[in-house]
């Protein structure tokens, strides 16, 4: 890859995709992982510490600072996904305590940093809930003139997770997701569209388990933590990316088909709660003849992806320095 690292940031809720999403993000030499941000989501913001921590720790990883953020949603309460992630977030794979310790700076404070501080803009790219990203566009606006792009995982075109519309990570802060959305940079939504899609096959999952080099294996465990088809409840599954889908994206954004479309989140009560509405509608409607139209922000939607791609670029990123078998 030619020319310099693209600087980033990622805010999220680690979770076992997250993890395999700082794995890659930690190897690829077309990034420079300038910072990480945590957010409660998947599990409460002290096991997203730890396991982010942990992850940098068997990764390799440079002294990378990060930050405590939020505990909680704007206006919603806690709900975790321990179901999906295991009880400490990380597949409950009995991974050592981290040596490790964060920066003494609460996330808004070290995005507000590391943003303002980058010789160049900064891409963010947000796995979680987005409450960290809503306070700090809130509480120091001035960071947008940094931010070459944001990134973000979440919502969905067609059907949610969470409800049968809503994506985990926006229903689980509604509010957050509505004030990202006008934060005034380009913006790209990583949905459940192609998120679902990139599955690392069942052979490649296994060899990856078998390394001894601690992050290689380390995305072997967790990818067979996620399994995905052909066979979920089996001995040897396929494993999806998730989350690292996302960072995939930024590091060869040719991986991803995108529209530039109006999206905004529902935020009232009820069924519809945390949708992100996406308008692919050619031309204008009877509510916006009769009512006039409503200013929604664009986004660059994926709505498809080239999946033996990324699942190519996943695997030689992860195992950069050691020997294929």
């Amino acid at each position: 890859m030619t020319g310099q690292p693209i600087p980033v940031i990622i805010d999220c809720d680690t979770g076992v995709d997250d993890a395999l999403a700082l794995l890659f993000a930690v190897r690829h030499p077309g990034l420079d992982l300038r910072a990480v941000t945590c957010v409660a989501g998947n599990t409460d913001v002290d096991g997203v510490v730890r396991n982010t921590l942990t992850v940098l720790e068997q990764a390799g990883a440079p002294d990378i600072p990060v930050g405590r953020g939020a505990e909680r949603p704007l206006i919603e309460p806690v709900r975790s996904a321990r179901h999906v992630h295991g009880d400490d977030g990380m597949g409950d794979l009995g991974l050592p305590a981290p040596a490790r310790t964060p920066s003494g700076l609460d996330a808004v404070t070290l995005l507000r940093r590391e943003i303002l501080g980058s010789p160049r803009p900064v891409t963010l790219i947000p796995t979680a809930p987005l409450t960290n990203i809503a306070l700090l566009l809130r509480t120091h606006p001035e960071v947008t003139r940094n931010i070459e792009r944001i990134v973000f995982m979440g919502g969905a075109v067609a059907t949610g997770n969470a409800t049968p519309v809503a994506e985990f990570n926006v229903w689980h802060d509604p509010e957050a997701a509505a004030i990202l959305l006008t934060a005034g940079v380009p913006i790209t939504m990583y949905g459940l569209d192609v998120f679902q899609r990139v599955v690392v096959p069942a052979a490649e999952v296994r060899r990856l388990r078998a390394s001894t080099e601690p992050g290689a294996r380390l995305a072997g465990e967790l990818l067979a933590h996620r399994p995905s088809a052909p066979d979920p409840d089996g001995d040897d599954p396929a494993g999806g990316l998730g989350d690292a889908g996302a960072v995939c994206s930024v590091a060869d954004p040719a991986g991803i088909t995108t529209r530039l479309l109006p999206v905004e989140v529902s935020l009232a009560p009820g069924p519809t709660r945390g949708q992100t509405v996406v308008d692919r509608r050619a031309r204008p409607g009877e509510s916006e003849i009769h009512e006039g139209g409503r200013g929604r922000p664009l986004v660059d939607v994926a709505l498809d992806v080239d999946v033996p791609r990324f699942v190519r670029l996943y695997l030689s990123t992860v195992e950069r320095g050691t020997s294929r078998s």
